[in-house]
């Protein structure tokens, strides 16, 4: 007798629970595409069978193992880790040598971005050189203009990682034109129809988007492109990946999801 798949399927709090996991751990361990969610369900929340389940169980060390991958910190425990002041860490990620994987919005309506603890240890042997002596005359350049690539480098990790997520075409369109300004999407996707199937198929917030309203418009800044290079190649990604969307063999509302 064939089992029906349907009921072997887990939402996230479970999901979390079975792996040992904090709410907030499960959910970087997804974004990470280290757990790899199944079918939505009909409300659109997303579920996990037991089978990937038992092969995230199965590695080495889990879950321990697994918590220190998905491990984040704000900037002054990231400075600790690489062993540097928080100074010099700063300058280092508003330059765009260290990139976020996350963010929140404190009381304040400021930003407080975090990092993967994983990744700040593999900097620390990759790069040792930046750790130590006088900033890269491009770094004292940006500092000195009061650049920050922050927004923008975490923007490029957070597309990738969804891209990453799925192989329909119609959804990969979806993620482009979430992070694209509402005027530029209009003028990428003249046709209306279009650009209702793209919004009901964008990505939700990133885990860590607050709910207040005065919080969530801080951090909607963050959701889209600024500079118009930036925004230049969201919209030709876009228009590469509507290109393959539109093609006839392609339905607008297939669920195929790709490798993580």
């Amino acid at each position: 007798m064939k089992v029906d798949e349907t009921r072997t399927l887990l939402g996230g709090a479970r999901a979390a629970e079975e792996l040992g996991l904090g709410r907030g751990e499960f959910a970087r361990a997804v974004q990470l595409g280290i757990v790899r969610a199944g079918p939505r369900a009909p409300g659109g929340g997303a579920r996990f069978t037991r089978a990937e389940l038992d092969r995230v169980r199965a590695a080495t060390g889990c879950p321990q193992a697994l918590r220190d991958r998905v491990e984040t910190v704000g900037a002054t425990a990231a400075a600790a880790v690489l062993a540097i002041s928080p100074s010099r860490f700063t300058r280092l990620a508003r330059c765009g040598h260290v990139v976020p994987v996350g963010y929140r919005i404190n009381r304040y309506r400021a930003v407080v971005w975090l990092y993967l603890t994983a990744e700040l240890r593999e900097f620390a042997r990759s790069r040792p050189g930046l750790l130590r002596g006088s900033a890269p005359p491009a770094d004292r350049e940006l500092m000195a203009a009061r650049g920050d690539l922050r927004p923008r480098t975490w923007r490029g990790r957070h597309v990738e990682l969804l891209l990453r997520r799925t192989a329909d075409p119609w959804e990969r369109a979806a993620v482009l034109a979430s992070v694209l300004p509402e005027d530029e999407v209009e003028r990428a996707v003249p046709d209306p129809a279009e650009r209702v199937v793209l919004a009901g198929l964008a990505p939700p917030p990133p885990y860590g988007h607050p709910q207040a309203p005065a919080a969530a418009a801080v951090a909607l800044g963050l959701l889209r492109a600024g500079l118009p290079e930036e925004i230049l190649g969201y919209r030709t990604g876009l228009a590469f990946a509507l290109t393959g969307a539109r093609a006839p063999a392609q339905s607008k509302v297939t669920g195929e999801r790709g490798p993580t």
